[in-house]
Order: C-alpha cells, then sequence, then structure tokens
C-alpha cells in the first residue's frame, strides 16, 4: 500500500545516546577486515590499542535509530525494503572513546510510482556530547519497493555519478572473510540473513550474503589505502549505492578513478563473479 507522506515526512525519532570505546573501534575494524596481515603496520594502527587510529566509517553504525520502518505504525512493507545508499560526510575524527547522540530525521519522501516504490532518505547527525561538535553526517537511502503511487513526492537526492568509460586510475584489492558477516552482524545489524541458511535461502540467496555497510567498509579501506595513506582525517566524503550482494569469503576488487578538487569516483567488483557489487561511488578528500 502507499505511504503516508506525512506520517513518514514527520517521523518522531528521540536523540540517540551511543557509549563506545576503544574496543568497539578495533572490534568495527576487524569486522571490515583489517588486519588481515599482521605485518601491515597501517592495517595494525586500527585494530591494536598502541597508537590507535578510528577507521571513518565506523559512523555507519553509531547512534542508529534500528530498524524503526518495521514499526506498524509506519505503514511501510518492510519485508520489500532495500538498502539503496549510504552516504556520509565528515566534519571532525571520531575520538577513540565517546559518549555521541545522533539526531535522525527523514529529508526526502519521494513517490517513483506504484509500479516503482517510493524512496525515503534518513539524515542521521552525530555529535560527540562533551562540546555538542558535529562528527558526521549520514544519509540512509532506502528503496520501498512496494509503497508507491502516494502522489506526493519532494525533490530527490543529488544524483550519484556514474564512474567514467575509460580504464580506472588505480584498483586494489582487498579479500573478505568467510566468517565476516558473523563479526559485522554484532556492530549492530543482527537481520538472519546474514547468518540462517535457512533465512538466506527463503530470500532466494545460496547462502547468507554480507552486509552491504560491511562492503562499503571494505570500500573504504581501499581508497583510504589508495589515496589517504591510511590517515582517517583525510577522508572528507564517502557515498556508494548498493547494486548486488557479497557473499562472505569473496575478493573485492575496487576500482578508482581520480577527478578533480579531491574527489574519487570508484566502484566494487566481485572478482571471482564479475559482478560490479557498489557503483556510482565518490569519495572527497579534505
Amino acid at each position: 500500500m502507499p505511504i503516508d507522506y506525512q506520517r513518514i515526512k514527520n517521523w518522531r525519532f528521540e536523540d540517540i545516546r551511543h557509549r563506545y570505546t576503544e574496543r568497539d573501534v578495533m572490534f568495527y575494524a576487524l569486522s571490515i577486515g583489517l588486519g588481515q596481515d599482521p605485518l601491515d603496520d597501517e592495517q595494525l594502527r586500527f585494530v591494536y590499542e598502541k597508537k590507535l587510529k578510528v577507521f571513518p566509517t565506523i559512523g555507519s553504525i553509531l547512534a542508529q535509530p534500528g530498524f524503526w520502518m518495521q514499526d506498524p505504525n509506519s505503514s511501510i512493507t518492510w519485508v520489500k525494503l532495500v538498502h539503496g545508499e549510504q552516504r556520509m560526510r565528515f566534519h571532525k575524527p571520531f575520538p577513540l572513546r565517546a559518549e555521541l547522540v545522533g539526531r535522525n530525521r527523514v529529508t526526502q519522501v519521494i513517490d517513483k510510482g506504484v509500479e516503482k516504490g517510493a524512496i525515503v532518505v534518513v539524515e542521521n547527525q552525530i555529535f560527540d556530547t562533551v562540546d555538542d561538535s558535529l562528527l558526521a553526517t549520514v544519509e540512509q537511502v532506502t528503496f520501498c519497493r512496494a509503497d508507491g503511487g502516494f502522489g506526493i513526492s519532494d525533490p530527490g537526492l543529488e544524483p550519484l555519478p556514474k564512474v567514467p568509460e575509460r580504464a580506472p586510475d588505480r584498483r586494489c584489492t582487498l579479500p573478505t572473510r568467510p566468517e565476516a558477516a558473523l563479526y559485522y552482524r554484532l556492530n549492530a545489524d543482527l537481520n538472519p540473513l546474514h547468518v540462517d541458511p535457512e533465512v538466506a535461502g527463503a530470500a532466494g540467496y545460496p547462502q547468507p550474503i554480507l552486509h552491504g555497510l560491511c562492503t562499503y567498509g571494505v570500500a573504504a579501506h581501499a581508497v583510504l589505502r589508495s589515496f589517504c595513506n591510511y590517515d582517517p582525517a583525510r577522508l572528507a566524503r564517502f557515498d556508494a549505492r548498493f547494486s548486488a550482494p557479497v557473499f562472505p569469503g569473496e575478493t573485492l576488487e575496487v576500482e578508482m578513478w581520480e577527478g578533480e578538487g579531491g574527489l574519487v569516483q570508484f566502484q566494487a567488483r566481485v572478482t571471482e563473479r564479475d559482478v560490479v557489487v557498489l557503483s556510482h561511488g565518490v569519495a572527497g578528500m579534505h
């Protein structure tokens, strides 16, 4: 059934407080594959308390509102949802430990029509409670495939650009662990699709699939390694579209194109199946 535009656009989120420590910082980095080479000093800095650094896409799991679209009052057909895009802006580096507050709001509800469904964009601004400084702005774009046709629509987000047709300027190949989804789910997402073979089979997959935000983190690792010398403070923006699932244990090849003004376009491909799993990627550098 169509979305109730006014209900969703004015959905009330309480402020979400989230406290994390160095242990959470290291676990997140491990869950997206950092540290697989135990002799790589740069990767070790994200998974070892000595000179520890915070991997920036940790913001995708902090102070989040959870699966609020499953609330019956939302009028959304949640079983038909697809996480379409993730966009992040990094304003200040995340501290090694902090208490944060996430302030969420629905910024756009876009009607694509009865056949195409709807798009809902939720913005989460993450603040450090010590000084109320803004650390990151996260936009999650959700495709509500069964809920279009309500007749009111906000303007859409600026579309993410397609990658250039020429050969990429750089490539970075990174493996994912066979048990990666078992690690990543302990960050924030306990959806059984990522761990239970029976649930995955019912959804049409031959095995549990990797969390899209884990793939997103792996791609950010490739960009940080290739363009930022593993300095998380240099990453200002990281946007991507989820175009196909990844199975844990597959290898990701991230293809990158240098642009102007510190921008890098990218896409991620599973080498075993030659399938693009992240598309329309844009990273910005400070």
